[in-house]
Protein backbone atom coordinates (compact mmCIF):
# COMPACT_ATOMS: atom_id res chain seq x y z
CA UNK A 1 0.00 0.00 0.00
CA UNK A 2 1.24 3.56 -1.12
CA UNK A 3 2.42 5.75 1.98
CA UNK A 4 2.62 9.45 1.68
CA UNK A 5 4.90 12.41 4.29
CA UNK A 6 4.38 15.62 5.26
CA UNK A 7 6.88 17.78 6.14
CA UNK A 8 6.28 21.00 8.26
CA UNK A 9 9.99 22.70 8.65
CA UNK A 10 10.70 25.20 11.14
CA UNK A 11 14.31 26.90 12.35
CA UNK A 12 15.14 23.85 14.45
CA UNK A 13 13.52 20.68 13.79
CA UNK A 14 10.86 19.51 11.43
CA UNK A 15 7.35 17.65 12.05
CA UNK A 16 6.76 14.56 10.18
CA UNK A 17 3.52 12.79 9.35
CA UNK A 18 3.01 9.14 7.24
CA UNK A 19 -0.07 8.72 6.44
CA UNK A 20 -1.57 5.35 4.30
CA UNK A 21 -3.56 5.16 1.15
CA UNK A 22 -6.83 5.44 3.18
CA UNK A 23 -5.52 8.44 4.88
CA UNK A 24 -4.24 6.60 8.20
CA UNK A 25 -1.85 8.22 10.48
CA UNK A 26 1.37 5.82 10.48
CA UNK A 27 3.89 7.46 12.13
CA UNK A 28 4.85 10.92 13.48
CA UNK A 29 8.17 12.45 14.52
CA UNK A 30 10.01 15.45 14.95
CA UNK A 31 13.35 15.63 13.22
CA UNK A 32 16.50 17.79 13.02
CA UNK A 33 15.61 20.23 10.40
CA UNK A 34 18.34 19.02 8.02
CA UNK A 35 18.60 16.97 4.99
CA UNK A 36 20.77 14.41 6.22
CA UNK A 37 18.59 13.48 9.24
CA UNK A 38 15.46 13.47 7.34
CA UNK A 39 16.89 10.95 4.40
CA UNK A 40 18.09 9.00 7.68
CA UNK A 41 14.50 9.07 8.92
CA UNK A 42 12.54 7.63 6.15
CA UNK A 43 15.24 5.27 5.32
CA UNK A 44 14.91 4.08 8.73
CA UNK A 45 10.62 4.09 8.43
CA UNK A 46 11.66 1.37 5.40
CA UNK A 47 8.59 1.62 3.70
CA UNK A 48 9.38 3.96 -0.02
CA UNK A 49 7.17 7.34 -0.18
CA UNK A 50 4.70 7.83 -2.86
CA UNK A 51 5.51 11.40 -2.41
CA UNK A 52 6.63 13.80 0.41
CA UNK A 53 5.80 17.11 0.32
CA UNK A 54 7.14 20.50 2.02
CA UNK A 55 5.40 23.95 1.89
CA UNK A 56 7.65 26.25 -0.18
CA UNK A 57 9.15 28.65 1.87
CA UNK A 58 12.79 29.89 2.74
CA UNK A 59 14.21 27.11 5.05
CA UNK A 60 12.58 24.45 2.38
CA UNK A 61 14.98 25.67 -0.39
CA UNK A 62 17.94 23.54 0.67
CA UNK A 63 15.59 20.72 2.56
CA UNK A 64 14.25 19.82 -1.11
CA UNK A 65 17.58 19.78 -2.87
CA UNK A 66 18.85 17.37 -0.39
CA UNK A 67 16.05 15.07 -0.45
CA UNK A 68 15.79 15.48 -4.19
CA UNK A 69 19.35 14.82 -4.67
CA UNK A 70 19.37 11.88 -2.66
CA UNK A 71 16.29 10.12 -4.64
CA UNK A 72 12.95 10.92 -3.05
CA UNK A 73 9.95 11.86 -4.63
CA UNK A 74 9.85 15.10 -2.94
CA UNK A 75 7.71 17.74 -3.99
CA UNK A 76 7.14 22.08 -3.24
CA UNK A 77 3.47 22.96 -2.43
CA UNK A 78 2.36 26.47 -3.18
CA UNK A 79 2.01 28.16 0.36
CA UNK A 80 -1.23 30.29 -0.36
CA UNK A 81 -2.82 26.22 -1.24
CA UNK A 82 -1.51 25.01 1.39
CA UNK A 83 -2.86 27.89 3.86
CA UNK A 84 -6.22 27.94 1.88
CA UNK A 85 -6.51 24.17 2.61
CA UNK A 86 -5.83 24.65 6.19
CA UNK A 87 -8.15 27.23 7.02
CA UNK A 88 -10.99 24.79 8.39
CA UNK A 89 -8.56 23.36 11.23
CA UNK A 90 -9.39 24.46 14.19
CA UNK A 91 -6.02 23.68 16.01
CA UNK A 92 -2.61 25.18 14.03
CA UNK A 93 0.81 23.60 14.84
CA UNK A 94 3.26 21.75 13.45
CA UNK A 95 2.28 18.61 14.10
CA UNK A 96 -1.19 19.39 12.81
CA UNK A 97 -0.07 21.05 9.51
CA UNK A 98 2.48 18.20 8.95
CA UNK A 99 -0.40 15.81 9.26
CA UNK A 100 -2.30 18.43 6.68
CA UNK A 101 0.36 18.42 4.15
CA UNK A 102 0.63 13.90 4.12
CA UNK A 103 -2.84 14.07 3.38
CA UNK A 104 -2.77 16.81 0.54
CA UNK A 105 0.19 14.63 -0.61
CA UNK A 106 -2.43 11.47 -0.20
CA UNK A 107 -5.32 12.96 -2.29
CA UNK A 108 -3.27 15.27 -4.86
CA UNK A 109 -4.76 18.39 -4.37
CA UNK A 110 -1.70 20.96 -4.68
CA UNK A 111 0.25 22.67 -7.18
CA UNK A 112 3.86 21.81 -7.13
CA UNK A 113 6.48 24.74 -7.16
CA UNK A 114 9.44 25.07 -9.08
CA UNK A 115 12.67 25.35 -6.86
CA UNK A 116 15.19 27.84 -8.56
CA UNK A 117 18.60 26.44 -9.30
CA UNK A 118 21.53 27.77 -7.02
CA UNK A 119 22.81 30.16 -10.00
CA UNK A 120 18.87 31.83 -9.77
CA UNK A 121 19.13 31.90 -6.41
CA UNK A 122 22.64 33.68 -5.91
CA UNK A 123 21.37 36.29 -8.53
CA UNK A 124 17.87 36.76 -6.31
CA UNK A 125 20.24 37.33 -3.08
CA UNK A 126 22.25 39.78 -5.03
CA UNK A 127 18.95 41.79 -6.12
CA UNK A 128 17.53 41.95 -2.76
CA UNK A 129 20.70 42.68 -0.92
CA UNK A 130 21.33 45.84 -3.50
CA UNK A 131 17.87 47.08 -3.03
CA UNK A 132 18.28 46.52 0.99
CA UNK A 133 21.13 49.40 0.45
CA UNK A 134 19.30 51.33 -1.75
CA UNK A 135 16.03 51.42 0.77
CA UNK A 136 18.61 52.13 3.88
CA UNK A 137 20.13 54.68 2.03
CA UNK A 138 17.10 56.32 1.51
CA UNK A 139 15.64 56.00 5.11
CA UNK A 140 19.39 57.44 6.30
CA UNK A 141 18.43 60.51 4.13
CA UNK A 142 15.27 61.05 4.79
CA UNK A 143 15.84 60.78 8.42
CA UNK A 144 18.70 63.51 8.15
CA UNK A 145 15.86 65.87 6.47
CA UNK A 146 13.53 65.18 9.62
CA UNK A 147 16.32 66.09 12.05
CA UNK A 148 17.01 69.03 10.48
CA UNK A 149 13.50 70.28 9.27
CA UNK A 150 13.06 70.08 13.19
CA UNK A 151 15.55 72.80 13.72
CA UNK A 152 14.29 75.18 10.46
CA UNK A 153 16.47 74.05 8.17
CA UNK A 154 15.14 72.64 4.86
CA UNK A 155 17.55 70.72 2.41
CA UNK A 156 15.46 71.23 -0.18
CA UNK A 157 15.91 69.16 -3.88
CA UNK A 158 18.95 67.93 -4.36
CA UNK A 159 21.22 65.22 -6.25
CA UNK A 160 23.09 62.34 -5.09
CA UNK A 161 26.68 64.52 -5.42
CA UNK A 162 25.07 67.49 -3.79
CA UNK A 163 23.26 65.90 -0.71
CA UNK A 164 26.15 65.52 1.66
CA UNK A 165 27.63 69.49 0.84
CA UNK A 166 24.28 70.88 1.29
CA UNK A 167 23.67 69.28 4.49
CA UNK A 168 27.06 70.57 5.75
CA UNK A 169 26.49 74.23 4.53
CA UNK A 170 22.98 74.29 6.81
CA UNK A 171 25.23 72.65 9.96
CA UNK A 172 28.00 74.60 9.79
CA UNK A 173 27.21 76.92 12.65
CA UNK A 174 25.13 74.37 14.93
CA UNK A 175 27.66 71.73 16.68
CA UNK A 176 25.28 69.27 17.68
CA UNK A 177 23.78 69.15 14.34
CA UNK A 178 27.39 69.01 12.91
CA UNK A 179 27.66 65.34 14.66
CA UNK A 180 24.48 64.17 14.03
CA UNK A 181 25.16 64.94 10.24
CA UNK A 182 29.06 63.60 10.09
CA UNK A 183 27.59 60.12 11.24
CA UNK A 184 24.11 59.76 9.45
CA UNK A 185 26.64 61.01 6.37
CA UNK A 186 29.12 58.22 6.87
CA UNK A 187 26.80 55.72 7.03
CA UNK A 188 25.58 57.40 3.43
CA UNK A 189 28.77 57.33 1.98
CA UNK A 190 29.58 52.96 3.19
CA UNK A 191 25.81 52.02 2.30
CA UNK A 192 26.28 54.46 -1.25
CA UNK A 193 29.89 52.55 -1.91
CA UNK A 194 28.20 48.90 -1.14
CA UNK A 195 25.92 49.59 -3.66
CA UNK A 196 27.99 51.46 -6.43
CA UNK A 197 29.95 47.94 -5.24
CA UNK A 198 26.96 45.29 -6.20
CA UNK A 199 25.83 47.70 -9.52
CA UNK A 200 28.90 46.92 -10.90
CA UNK A 201 28.51 43.19 -9.93
CA UNK A 202 25.64 42.70 -11.31
CA UNK A 203 26.52 44.42 -14.43
CA UNK A 204 29.26 42.32 -15.12
CA UNK A 205 27.36 39.00 -14.51
CA UNK A 206 24.15 40.53 -17.04
CA UNK A 207 27.35 41.06 -19.61
CA UNK A 208 28.65 37.30 -19.25
CA UNK A 209 24.78 35.57 -19.34
CA UNK A 210 23.93 35.31 -22.58
CA UNK A 211 19.89 35.27 -21.92
CA UNK A 212 20.42 38.22 -19.98
CA UNK A 213 22.16 39.93 -23.08
CA UNK A 214 19.02 38.91 -25.05
CA UNK A 215 16.43 40.24 -22.59
CA UNK A 216 18.23 43.65 -22.42
CA UNK A 217 17.78 44.33 -26.20
CA UNK A 218 13.91 44.49 -25.18
CA UNK A 219 13.13 48.55 -25.11
CA UNK A 220 12.97 49.80 -21.28
CA UNK A 221 14.79 46.51 -20.26
CA UNK A 222 18.06 47.19 -18.56
CA UNK A 223 20.45 45.20 -16.26
CA UNK A 224 17.98 45.13 -13.00
CA UNK A 225 14.86 44.04 -14.83
CA UNK A 226 16.70 41.14 -17.49
CA UNK A 227 18.64 39.81 -13.88
CA UNK A 228 15.51 40.00 -12.03
CA UNK A 229 12.91 38.81 -14.71
CA UNK A 230 15.84 35.85 -16.01
CA UNK A 231 16.42 34.46 -12.03
CA UNK A 232 12.75 34.42 -11.69
CA UNK A 233 11.97 32.50 -14.99
CA UNK A 234 14.90 30.23 -13.99
CA UNK A 235 14.14 28.04 -16.58
CA UNK A 236 11.90 28.60 -19.42
CA UNK A 237 10.67 25.35 -20.16
CA UNK A 238 8.32 24.72 -16.79
CA UNK A 239 5.95 26.56 -18.75
CA UNK A 240 3.88 25.30 -21.04
CA UNK A 241 2.85 28.40 -22.68
CA UNK A 242 4.54 32.20 -22.63
CA UNK A 243 0.89 33.58 -22.25
CA UNK A 244 0.83 32.14 -18.56
CA UNK A 245 3.71 34.47 -17.77
CA UNK A 246 1.76 37.08 -16.81
CA UNK A 247 -0.67 35.57 -14.25
CA UNK A 248 2.50 33.99 -12.63
CA UNK A 249 3.67 37.13 -11.74
CA UNK A 250 -0.13 38.29 -11.03
CA UNK A 251 -0.33 40.31 -14.14
CA UNK A 252 -4.21 38.89 -14.83
CA UNK A 253 -7.55 40.02 -13.07
CA UNK A 254 -9.45 38.46 -10.43
CA UNK A 255 -12.32 36.87 -11.43
CA UNK A 256 -15.19 36.02 -9.90
CA UNK A 257 -18.33 33.72 -11.61
CA UNK A 258 -20.85 32.21 -9.14
CA UNK A 259 -24.99 32.14 -10.54
CA UNK A 260 -25.47 35.69 -12.45
CA UNK A 261 -22.62 37.46 -10.94
CA UNK A 262 -19.79 37.57 -13.04
CA UNK A 263 -16.84 40.26 -12.01
CA UNK A 264 -13.91 40.90 -13.06
CA UNK A 265 -11.46 42.86 -10.84
CA UNK A 266 -8.23 44.32 -10.30
CA UNK A 267 -4.85 42.25 -10.94
CA UNK A 268 -4.28 39.72 -8.69
CA UNK A 269 -1.24 40.45 -7.34
CA UNK A 270 0.23 37.40 -7.05
CA UNK A 271 3.70 35.28 -7.31
CA UNK A 272 6.78 37.11 -7.34
CA UNK A 273 6.16 41.52 -6.18
CA UNK A 274 9.57 42.38 -7.38
CA UNK A 275 9.56 40.52 -10.93
CA UNK A 276 5.94 42.63 -11.06
CA UNK A 277 7.61 46.12 -9.77
CA UNK A 278 10.76 45.49 -12.64
CA UNK A 279 8.10 44.66 -15.76
CA UNK A 280 6.07 47.99 -14.44
CA UNK A 281 9.24 49.87 -15.00
CA UNK A 282 10.16 48.85 -17.91
CA UNK A 283 6.44 49.15 -19.27
CA UNK A 284 6.50 52.78 -17.95
CA UNK A 285 10.03 53.50 -19.58
CA UNK A 286 8.44 52.47 -22.68
CA UNK A 287 5.48 54.39 -22.45
CA UNK A 288 7.28 57.62 -21.28
CA UNK A 289 10.57 57.63 -23.49
CA UNK A 290 10.94 58.07 -27.09
CA UNK A 291 11.05 54.40 -28.61
CA UNK A 292 10.61 54.97 -32.00
CA UNK A 293 9.14 51.83 -34.25
CA UNK A 294 8.12 49.28 -31.60
CA UNK A 295 5.05 47.56 -31.66
CA UNK A 296 4.39 47.27 -28.26
CA UNK A 297 4.60 50.80 -27.96
CA UNK A 298 2.19 51.75 -30.26
CA UNK A 299 -0.16 49.03 -28.72
CA UNK A 300 0.31 50.55 -25.49
CA UNK A 301 -0.80 53.55 -26.41
CA UNK A 302 -3.95 52.15 -28.24
CA UNK A 303 -4.81 50.82 -24.51
CA UNK A 304 -3.94 54.42 -23.15
CA UNK A 305 -6.54 55.98 -25.11
CA UNK A 306 -9.30 53.62 -24.18
CA UNK A 307 -8.71 52.58 -20.73
CA UNK A 308 -5.85 55.50 -19.56
CA UNK A 309 -2.22 55.60 -18.99
CA UNK A 310 -2.61 53.15 -15.44
CA UNK A 311 -4.52 50.27 -17.15
CA UNK A 312 -1.84 50.34 -20.17
CA UNK A 313 1.28 49.94 -18.15
CA UNK A 314 -0.13 47.07 -16.23
CA UNK A 315 -1.17 45.87 -19.78
CA UNK A 316 2.59 46.26 -21.32
CA UNK A 317 3.91 44.69 -18.31
CA UNK A 318 1.56 41.37 -18.84
CA UNK A 319 2.13 41.94 -22.09
CA UNK A 320 6.13 42.52 -21.62
CA UNK A 321 6.24 39.36 -19.14
CA UNK A 322 4.97 37.22 -22.60
CA UNK A 323 7.30 38.33 -24.73
CA UNK A 324 10.63 37.88 -22.89
CA UNK A 325 9.49 34.36 -21.62
CA UNK A 326 9.45 33.69 -25.18
CA UNK A 327 12.78 35.59 -26.28
CA UNK A 328 14.46 33.23 -23.41
CA UNK A 329 12.77 30.03 -24.26
CA UNK A 330 13.92 30.39 -28.06
CA UNK A 331 17.01 32.17 -27.49
CA UNK A 332 16.27 35.41 -30.01
CA UNK A 333 16.93 38.96 -29.38
CA UNK A 334 13.93 41.62 -29.01
CA UNK A 335 12.16 42.49 -33.12
CA UNK A 336 10.60 46.08 -32.83
CA UNK A 337 8.00 45.24 -35.91
CA UNK A 338 6.89 42.57 -38.05
CA UNK A 339 9.06 43.58 -40.89
CA UNK A 340 12.66 43.16 -38.68
CA UNK A 341 10.56 39.44 -37.80
CA UNK A 342 10.32 38.94 -41.62
CA UNK A 343 13.68 40.04 -42.28
CA UNK A 344 15.68 38.29 -39.14
CA UNK A 345 14.00 34.99 -40.94
CA UNK A 346 15.09 35.57 -44.45
CA UNK A 347 18.63 36.75 -43.75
Amino acid sequence: MEQYAGIDVSLDSASVCIVDAQGKILKEAKVACEPQALIAWLAAHGTPMARIGLEAGPLSQGLFAGLKAAGLPVELLETRHVRAAFKAMPVKTDRTDARGIAQLMRLGWFRPVHCKSLPAQEVRALLTTRKLLQAKRHDVEMSLRGVLRGFGLKVGPTTPKTFESRVRDLVAQHGTLQTIADALLKARAVLEQEFKALEKRLSALARCHAPTRQLMTTPGVGVIVALTFASAIDDPARFRSSRTVGAHFGLTPRKHQSGETDVTGRISRIGDHGVRVALYEAANVILTRAVRGSDLKNWALRVAKRAGMKKAKVALARKLAVVLHRMLADGTTFMASPAARAVAGAA
